[in-house]
């Protein structure tokens, strides 16, 4: 039932006031919202003739109401954000089996052919190669389908740096589009990830180390997948932390202004930059304090 719809559709209706009982769509499509206060849905439904008695009409609201869910679980999977959560992890999957389809090919191409290069590189030059034999048949067959999902894994690639900008501007803007897509993978969509507090996303990916370190095995985790990053994994160990908070504080509001707004802040860019160089010159002033310091000894 639509919330701009009215409960009742008059002094002694119900939500199915009007609605052909065979009109599964009809249904799905008003049952959606809420009531402001229970009525008697059973007894009118038999009494406007809807439904033929009250089990009759349970089985028809159970009905409406799975497809309603259906068709809105439907929608969300076809949300944008969606696709790229999709993407990503269809692109790691790709690597990853194309990198152990590679290692197995090359390694019984070695066996068969003079030689055989390792990797996803070694594979190219094996699937390359005109076979006469069964086994060297097999080899190359199985070195042909590691380039095929490596290639697949590329072209993955290129789909997310296309896509993650129109989806999320800023953060595509400040991480990059890959990292992007990692984030919002592992937060289940752009919207959850808007809604968590920097310090989890500063965590992302680093589950297992923050399990670890819950459990009295291992230090907190300064940073999760955000680590990736120049920001981060460019910046000296000592202040990593500073920059992985810094960092992930910036890429929280820009996921916040791409959910709710969608518009590019230049400004939250612009911040973050200023605040990564902060912390950078402190590395470089102790550097040269360090130095002054040797010199005059």
């Amino acid at each position: 039932m639509s919330e701009d719809t009215d409960a009742t559709n008059g002094p002694d209706g119900g939500w199915f006031d009007g609605l052909d009982p065979e009109d599964d769509d009809a249904a799905a499509a008003i049952i959606e919202g809420r009531a402001e206060t229970p009525r008697g849905w059973p007894t009118l439904a038999v009494d406007s003739g809807f439904a033929d008695d009250t089990d009759d009409y349970y089985d028809r609201l159970r009905a409406a109401a799975t497809r309603a869910t259906r068709r809105t679980v439907r929608e969300r999977e076809r949300a944008d954000d969606r696709q790229l959560i999709h993407a990503v992890r269809a692109m790691d999957d790709c690597e990853r089996t194309a990198n152990e389809v590679a290692e197995r090919a090359t390694e019984w191409a070695g066996a068969i052919f003079d030689t055989a290069p390792t990797g996803v590189d070694g594979a190219r030059d094996v699937a390359a190669r005109e076979p006469n034999e069964a086994a060297e048949r097999r080899a190359v067959s199985l070195a042909t389908r590691a380039v095929d999902l490596a290639d697949e894994r590329d072209e993955l690639s290129a789909y997310i740096e296309r896509t993650a900008p129109s989806v999320a501007p800023n953060l595509s803007a400040m991480a990059g589009p890959e990292l992007a897509a990692r984030l919002i993978a592992l937060a289940g969509g752009l919207e959850p990830l808007a809604k968590k507090p920097s310090g989890t996303v500063q965590v992302l990916g680093a589950e297992d180390a923050l399990f670890a370190h819950l459990a009295g095995r291992a230090p907190s985790p300064k940073h999760g997948v955000i680590y990736t990053h120049d920001f981060v994994r460019n910046t000296r160990p000592a202040d990593r932390g500073s920059a992985a908070r810094a960092f992930a504080g910036k890429l929280t509001l820009a996921a916040r202004v791409d959910h709710y707004s969608g518009e590019l802040r230049a400004e939250l860019h612009e911040d973050l930059r200023e605040r990564i160089a902060t912390i950078r010159a402190r590395a470089d002033s102790e550097r040269a304090d360090t130095e002054g310091v040797s010199a005059d000894e």
